[in-house]
């Protein structure tokens, strides 16, 4: 009976590697966690613009550009896995307070966004955005900061990769899924199945702009190792900000010093 009870637990471990490959979608995007919109920028008392971009393959994206007066320059934020641009105001706020314009992006599937979200997808997104800021606001490349948040990092080192970037900012980002996959489903071949790459850690040893990665020792989703892994990949000049909390708590507006240590990095890209 030992080769039946054999079977039956290789059968069992095929069917579950077989659900993950399958679910691997649902396990990294989560475009329902708040579709709808919290409040507006005008919540926050922040004057903007409601957008609708236009990707190459046909998707809209619906954005809002804030604008800060005067205007150090500009940052493009790409948010997480979960939510909508309208749980990043704090951010914009937090922008606008060091004098630095903000586009804020819902991926495809995100928000009002059109579309369902892969990784391809969101690339073609970032590149949408870049677009709307260098062509049509006619923003010098230079003078646009990247920022990506968790799996919004991934996104931001592709576009800092493949276009010039003024600077790049990972905050509480993974070096990449197959990486975090491994650490979470460790009993499953994840590394092979994985559909997903997001090969942040890769990808940061193509760019050229300055890079400061944000990263919390108590983040309880993303290991602080992913962090420092990222900041060893990086090229110079590049900076390290230690924060405090869990991957959800933020930096923003929680430390005056943490905020001033992002808006000193942005000051110095731009020299």
């Amino acid at each position: 009976m030992w080769w039946k009870m054999a079977l039956f637990i290789v059968l069992g471990y095929a069917v579950l590697v077989g659900v993950v490959y399958l679910a691997q979608d649902s396990l990294l995007y989560f475009p329902n966690a708040g579709r709808e919109h919290a409040v507006t920028p005008e919540a926050h008392g922040l004057a903007y613009e409601d957008l609708s971009l236009r990707t190459e393959d046909g998707e809209t994206l619906h954005a809002w550009w804030l604008p800060a007066t005067p205007s150090r320059g500009t940052v493009l934020l790409f948010h997480g896995n979960a939510g909508n641009i309208s749980h990043r105001l704090d951010y914009a706020r937090m922008f606008r307070g060091l004098g630095y314009n903000t586009l804020l992006v819902d991926y495809r599937g995100y928000g009002k966004s059109t579309g369902k979200p892969s990784e391809e997808g969101t690339y073609r997104d970032a590149a949408a955005a870049w677009q709307w800021l260098t062509g049509t606001r006619g923003i010098p490349e230079r003078e646009v900061a990247v920022f990506g948040e968790s799996l919004g990092g991934g996104v931001a080192c592709w576009l800092a990769r493949n276009r010039p970037v003024g600077a790049l900012v990972l905050a509480s980002t993974f070096t990449s899924v197959p990486d975090m996959a491994a650490e979470v489903y460790g009993f499953l071949p994840v590394r092979l199945i994985s559909r997903f790459k997001y090969d942040t850690r890769e990808c940061l040893g193509h760019v050229k702009a300055p890079v400061l990665v944000v990263h919390s020792p108590r983040d309880d989703i993303i290991p602080y190792a992913h962090g420092r892994k990222l900041y060893e990949s990086a090229r110079e000049p590049k900076e390290f900000l230690e924060i405090a909390g869990g991957h959800n708590d933020g930096f923003v507006f929680i430390r005056p010093e943490w905020v001033k240590a992002l808006g000193d990095f942005l000051d110095r890209a731009r020299r």
